[in-house]
């Protein structure tokens, strides 16, 4: 009998929430044609083709049902900073407490992202920045000369685009932010190797959708890169200024040595998990715009009587390029949890309110960063869409006759930065600049074009091809 009234009080409960209609002043509501689950599936399979279409059906605001959650998406670009400000009604903390549950099989209850993001500033920025690029350089061209013993003189050789940038802007981040002393090639290679295997599974994970084989690499990954992550850094906080401040974070909250561990992954997620992508972006782009590599390699060339410190800071060009790949790829989801019923005022002045309990996302990927008023082809890749005539950096640009505040958000906004992009852009120059200065590279079929997306990786930060693009490459004579 009391199974019997549960699961009546459960069907009620459903039933009601389902029932939900527009308020006055809210958004347009879609809930999908399936009760519950709503537009749940089309959301997680594709998130820029769904969302593209409801932007087209309903305009900048509007809240779609998805797993009985109700979402409002928010893709207005010049209300961003205003509205995601205010840390009082809308919470960012819940949502990333699933996710690191999920991902990371994690807990961390006193988890705060502001002070995390102060603390991530002290070590990535500033005078500690000057340090971590010396220490990056470093360990790339110890990689590269590696890679170069390995090569005879005019031999070709062989690879995938995306796995040659990432395993050695991973390897080089691992070496410089985890200050992990041991070079042992092999012993790099495996935690790549154990890193790429769950990171192809992350995106369902954070959805909990893997199946059951799915379900046991992701746990023997991550077993193996806790084995690695304890055994190599844990064990030398003290040494290293930016981990041993987490670490004794950790302890401080009274955390144990399991969920410290456990934590070292996700600061190598965090840290290592799109620079190497956004590279393969880069070269990739280059690789098939022959304008684009012929512009990037005069300004390279032209800058080689600059002092090494002077290099990467004169380079508008490339900083185009960067610009223009990241516009095309990064495409992180930006969500709060509204704690409190809350106004949400557009650029035109139109207000709408958020209900309480209600999720928030913004996604730039589709504004700014697509939206055609703002980028003519926006699916196009222009390497000087962000130069002036002149040379000059392009910073200003239109919708409807009114300057868009963000033409592309690929850091995050405002308040909400990422504290180590300025390290990311300092790894993947140096490591394009150095592939185009030490080695001849070229297609390995001349036709060849920039594969697809994966579209699953929407949400999660810069996207990953859904395949490779081949290439080989020589030591420059």
């Amino acid at each position: 009998m009391m199974w019997t009234a549960l699961l009546l009080l459960g069907v009620v409960v459903l039933f009601l929430y389902a029932r939900r209609t527009r308020r006055r002043n809210e958004p347009p509501l879609d809930k999908g044609m399936i009760p519950w689950l709503g537009h749940a599936l089309e959301f997680g399979k594709d998130a820029a083709k769904f969302l593209t279409r409801m932007k087209q059906k309903h305009g900048d605001i509007f809240t779609v049902r998805a797993a009985g959650k109700y979402i409002t998406v928010l893709l207005d670009s010049n209300c961003y900073d205003e509205v995601l400000a205010d840390v009082i009604t809308l919470d960012q903390t819940a949502y990333a407490h699933l996710l690191m549950k999920r991902i990371f099989n994690l807990n961390l209850p006193n988890h705060n992202p502001e002070s995390e993001k102060k603390r991530a500033e002290t070590h990535f920025q500033g005078p500690a920045l000057t340090q971590l690029r010396s220490s990056m350089k470093n360990n790339l061209l110890r990689l590269m000369d590696s890679l170069e013993m390995d090569l005879k003189m005019s031999e070709w050789k062989e690879d995938g685009l995306f796995n040659f940038c990432y395993s050695l802007l991973f390897k080089t981040g691992y070496l410089t932010v985890f200050g992990v002393e041991n070079n042992n090639s092999a012993a790099l290679t495996e935690v790549y190797e154990e890193f790429r295997r769950f990171d192809k599974l992350l995106p369902k994970l954070a959805r909990t959708t893997v199946n059951k084989e799915e379900k046991q690499i992701a746990n023997s990954a991550r077993e193996k890169l806790w084995k690695f992550l304890t055994s190599q850094c844990l064990d030398r906080t003290k040494e290293q200024s930016w981990l041993g401040k987490y670490v004794e974070q950790l302890q401080d909250e009274g955390l144990d040595t399991e969920t410290q561990r456990r934590a070292m992954l996700l600061q190598l997620w965090v840290t290592q998990g799109n620079a190497g992508p956004a590279a393969f972006w880069v070269l990739g782009c280059l690789l098939t715009h022959p304008e684009a590599l012929r512009a990037v390699r005069e300004e390279i060339q032209g800058g080689k009587h600059l002092r090494p410190d002077e290099t990467q800071k004169n380079t508008p060009v490339f900083d185009s390029v960067l610009k223009e790949t990241l516009r095309l790829t990064a495409a992180a989801l930006i969500t709060r949890e509204a704690i409190q019923d809350k106004k949400i005022r557009l650029s035109n002045g139109q207000e709408y309110q958020l209900r309480r309990g209600d999720r928030l996302c913004v996604f730039p990927f589709i504004s700014p960063q697509m939206d055609p008023q703002i980028h003519q082809q926006p699916e196009m890749f222009q390497f000087d869409r962000f130069l002036n005539a002149d040379g000059t950096e392009k910073k200003e640009f239109f919708k409807e006759g009114v300057r868009v505040k963000h033409p592309s958000v690929p850091w995050g906004t405002q308040d909400n930065l990422c504290p180590g992009r300025y390290f990311a852009v300092s790894a993947i120059k140096e490591l394009v600049f150095t592939i185009l200065d030490r080695f001849d590279r070229e297609l390995c079929n001349k036709n060849a074009t920039l594969p697809l997306v994966d579209p699953s990786r929407y949400g999660f930060g810069i996207l990953q091809p859904a395949g490779d693009l081949e290439i080989r490459y020589r030591i420059r004579s």
